[in-house]
């Protein structure tokens, strides 16, 4: 065999390789003379490769090339394992194949076809001309340039080498049921029909402890092959009758040892199982078989039974010990495996649940939020560490974040429930979007600490947030970004371009050249949208990133004004999402509503020692005209009254005050120069002064401050 040259290795990927290789197998000589008797309508069954050459008795390597029709076009299967295989060149593969085979096989075959991706090593059988199988490890790989199609590397496994190939196999995957599937289709070696029930606590990844004698509840996991069932029968997602989980989990246990047993025809099981129903249930045919059951135990003091599998075949075929003892020992080997995808299953729908809980529930009065959460598939170990979140500020104005920290699982998930949770508090605080992302870049630095991090080995360095802060009176955005993505702004007019921020380093990136946070102001008014996202939506390793960012801008632009925005959102994400994806999805888009003209009034007053009764003159005449009631009116009078008092004493230089008709009540906010925090503290009933904050705590339904370039705002809500 040729040997590849480096720069054509280097350029190649190990399957291209080995497809090449293979293909380089199959002699070509008998190539044509197998076209020709295809096409010269000579239907008689062709061996492409009669007898054997010398020296390869032990070959149990065989190949098969296909076409795009996949039939065949060329075969080498001249090793005596693969005898009594047959095939016509020019017909379909899947002769080849037991007809319950066929669907699941063909999938497979245009899957790579279609992809490119390799399918390695999967337990099939194949009939031969007297009706017997052959069990071989079946790999489906692209045809080597410059042929098309596909090459099929067949391997016939002896015993030794089907318990290894099978655990290899089962161990590939971390989700409970298709860890079960490839156990099921492993043990299908042994038998026609093969059955894979769990107790339920493994199905849903709970704690698995040992049951009291008849009280284990199995489910149905896997079972192959996949063909039609009778009705009443029981399949995968299915609960077995409880009276089966029953006899099944007294069957298997004797004593304090949980063993195999065998059933060996179908007078015997339905002695066992003494009604029609189980029968129907639980025997896969109405001819006679008998069944191996075999159960999953996790070792332990004492062991405890995951579930059972069980093997069924013809009566006329019944184990024998040695079979047993392998059924045994690829059950035993690969038991762990599936606890293993049960405490997958667990950590997945903890951190799920935790993902699930922060997302936004809906929006406020004048934004309207719509959001996507997509996880990745079970097999990237576990959910992500993305979160989006919005939310109204105490001041009126609506807060959105997003966020992405590094890696999956529960350390992911219990950095992320941190970071969003101290967001959301700092933010509601009145501190500004880059001041949070300072706290948020020393919570990252601090959990990264080897003693006092969440959890050890995990490293959240890197994480990206951003923060977009909207104000509804002013229309106006401040956004702030560590280490994210820019976000898009859509305009009302429908012109959609991603922001052009100030790119900075990940939160916790001690590495890199530290500078302050930058904080973007920029016009939003109604009808603007914003859209937030993480990598997982734009990311394809085929295009570059600004390219997949200017694929959201367009999907983004194209959402109308009166489009509902849950199902815009759902639209953006299923049109650019990758199908295979590596990494989470996650969309936020916010339309911009705000307070109309007439429900907000702003004034700005000189302080002077008049300040206060200009702006209860002001104030008192809006208040009419919104024909407010007396009491709430009188109860806003004296609160700017205070505000304003206290601010001229404290702060100087001019007072704005603003005053906002909101759904829920009526927002007052006084704006000075100082920067000094209000408190209230403890007064004493002699005291001369200090009572202005306990007139506003007894006035308000809630107050607070939040800081400006200029100075602070104090804000207070009335309800109405």
């Amino acid at each position: 065999m040729d040997t590849p040259s480096p720069s054509s290795s280097s350029s190649s990927s190990p399957f291209d390789l080995v497809s090449s290789a293979l293909g380089k197998y199959i002699p070509h000589g008998q190539a044509s003379a197998a076209r020709s008797a295809a096409t010269d309508g000579d239907t008689a069954r062709v061996r492409v490769h009669p007898g054997p050459p010398a020296g390869r008795q032990e070959q149990i390597l065989g190949a098969v090339n296909l076409d795009q029709e996949l039939r065949v076009t060329r075969s080498n299967l001249d090793a005596p394992v693969f005898a009594g295989l047959e095939i016509v060149p020019g017909t379909p593969f899947v002769d080849l194949l037991p007809p319950w085979d066929v669907p699941t096989v063909t999938r497979r075959l245009r899957q790579v076809l279609e992809t490119g991706e390799a399918h390695v090593a999967r337990v099939q059988r194949l009939r031969r001309a007297d009706g017997s199988e052959l069990v071989v490890s079946m790999s489906i790989l692209s045809a080597a340039a410059p042929q098309e199609g596909l090459t099929v590397s067949l391997i016939a496994m002896a015993r030794r080498l089907h318990l290894y190939a099978a655990e290899t196999a089962i161990g590939t995957s971390l989700d409970v049921g298709e860890t079960a599937q490839s156990l099921a289709e492993s043990l299908l070696a042994w038998g026609d029909v093969a059955a894979i029930d769990l107790d339920f606590a493994v199905w849903t990844g709970e704690g698995v402890t040992e049951h009291g004698q008849g009280r284990i509840r199995l489910r149905r996991a896997a079972l192959v092959p996949d063909r039609v069932w009778p009705e009443g029968y029981v399949t995968p997602g299915d609960d077995l009758p409880k009276e089966a989980s029953h006899l099944l989990s007294r069957t298997i246990r004797r004593g304090d040892a949980a063993r195999a047993v065998v059933i060996p025809d179908r007078k015997s099981v339905e002695r066992l199982l003494g009604s029609a129903k189980l029968m129907r249930a639980l025997v896969p045919s109405d001819r006679s078989a008998g069944v191996a059951c075999i159960p999953l135990v996790l070792d332990g003091s004492p062991p405890v039974v995951l579930g059972v599998a069980e093997v069924w075949r013809r009566s006329d075929r019944p184990f024998n010990d040695s079979e047993l003892l392998d059924l045994q020992e690829l059950v035993a080997r690969t038991s762990h495996h599936v606890d293993l995808a049960r405490q997958h299953q667990r950590e997945h729908t903890q951190v799920l649940a935790l993902q699930r809980r922060l997302l936004p529930r809906t929006g406020g009065d004048t934004v309207e939020t719509a959001s996507v959460y997509q996880p990745a598939t079970p097999d990237s170990a576990g959910v992500g560490g993305d979160w989006v979140n919005s939310f109204p500020l105490p001041d009126g104005r609506t807060a959105l974040v997003v966020g992405d920290v590094v890696g999956h699982g529960l350390g992911a998930a219990a950095t992320m429930g941190q970071l969003s949770m101290e967001a959301r508090a700092l933010l509601s605080a009145g501190l500004a979007p880059d001041e949070v992302l300072e706290h948020l870049d020393k919570t990252v630095t601090m959990l990264d600490d080897a003693e006092t991090g969440l959890t050890a080995g995990y490293s959240a360095l890197g994480s990206t947030c951003c923060i977009a802060v909207y104000d509804p009176v002013s229309h106006r955005v401040a956004f702030s970004s560590a280490g994210h993505l820019p976000p898009i702004l859509v305009l009302p007019d429908g012109r959609a371009a991603p922001l052009a921020v100030r790119p900075h380093p990940g939160l916790g990136a001690e590495f890199a050249l530290r500078e302050p946070f930058g904080v973007h102001t920029f016009a939003a008014p109604p009808g603007t949208m914003l859209a937030l996202y993480t990598d997982g939506l734009v990311e394809d390793p085929a295009v570059p990133i600004d390219e997949g960012i200017g694929r959201l801008a367009d999907a983004v632009s194209t959402v109308h004004p009166w489009d509902a925005l849950e199902e815009a959102a759902r639209w953006v994400v299923s049109g650019l999402s990758p199908p295979r994806g590596r990494d989470d999805v996650t969309l936020l888009l916010a339309r911009m509503i705000g307070y109309r003209k007439g429900d907000t009034a702003t004034w700005r007053l000189p302080a002077r020692d008049d300040a206060a009764t200009r702006a209860r003159t002001l104030v008192s005449a809006l208040l009419r005209e919104w024909r407010v009631r007396d009491d709430t009116r009188d109860r806003v009078l004296l609160l700017v009254s205070e505000l304003v008092t206290n601010a001229v004493r404290f702060a100087g230089g001019p007072v704005t005050v603003r005053l906002i008709r909101a759904g829920h009540g009526l927002l007052c906010e006084v704006g000075d120069t100082g920067n000094g925090r209000p408190r209230l503290g403890r007064g004493h009933p002699l005291d001369d002064g200090g009572r202005g904050l306990h007139v506003v705590h007894r006035l308000t339904a809630r107050w607070g401050v939040r800081w400006t370039d200029d100075g602070k705002v104090v804000w207070a809500e009335v309800a109405r």
